[in-house]
């Protein structure tokens, strides 16, 4: 369809806030078994070699939020972040009821993921990862990858929204082997991944420190985003 057909239909309505939720709370859990499943797939063909591991989850999770992204992204934004979330909250572009929501729908929906993706490979549902993350390094590859994310969704977004998927998708590809932590940038990511003993997992020792990281990147990215970009939109809505 041509942009000049496009222009003749009527506008798409928002969508209510229940089915918002129910978008945040389906993609995150979609994203969760695409990076643990994939994880799980890679390590198992990879014959001990991480780097062939790593690079199949990389390629999977970068693909797979390209997609999610452009389908869910007209419905509820397509955060599936609660750092995300909360930057949009504090720029007044969601009201705190429906963050609050959105945020306790994703982190449901990532530990949901979790599960799904060990059915699909037959593992046990219930698990606590072993592998340990921990050290300053990884609380500052963390912060990076957050604010890198955080920076490239409010500059694309404001630039190039229709090229918001391939832009987080890419960023995060890249992330994945630029930092020391291999780019959570996401606390329902990491929570979650804590509950999985498995090549995505993180220990729940090791947890804070990522945690740490992205609050203090999503924070920064969020300030560096308002002082170069400013606000895009109206103060958000009550509902």
């Amino acid at each position: 369809m041509s942009q000049g057909d496009a222009s003749l239909e009527p506008p798409l309505q928002p969508f209510p806030l229940s089915r918002r939720i129910a978008a945040e709370g389906l993609g995150t859990a979609m994203l969760l078994a695409i990076v643990v499943g994939s994880g799980i797939m890679g390590q198992r063909l990879a014959g001990g070699n991480d780097a062939i591991a790593l690079l199949g989850n990389t390629l999977a999770t970068g693909a797979g939020l390209v997609v999610l992204i452009a389908v869910f992204g007209p419905i509820s934004g397509a955060h599936f972040n609660p750092a995300v979330t909360a930057v949009f909250a504090a720029r007044r572009e969601i009201a705190a009821g429906p963050a609050a929501a959105y945020i306790a729908a994703q982190m449901v929906g990532a530990i949901l993921g979790v599960g799904l993706a060990h059915a699909m490979f037959a593992e046990p549902i219930l698990q606590i990862s072993t592998k340990l993350r921990a050290g300053p390094s990884q609380t500052l590859a963390e912060a990076v990858a957050t604010f890198g994310l955080i920076l490239t969704i409010l500059a694309s977004i404001r630039f190039t929204p229709r090229l918001t998927p391939a832009l987080v998708g890419l960023y995060i590809t890249s992330a994945y082997w630029f930092t020391a932590s291999t780019s959570f940038a996401n606390p329902a990511v990491t929570i979650a991944r804590s509950l999985s003993d498995t090549f995505a997992g993180i220990a729940p020792a090791s947890a804070p420190g990522f945690l740490i990281g992205q609050v203090l990147g999503a924070a920064s990215g969020g300030l560096v985003g308002a002082w170069f970009l400013g606000s895009r939109r109206q103060p958000a809505a009550s509902n």
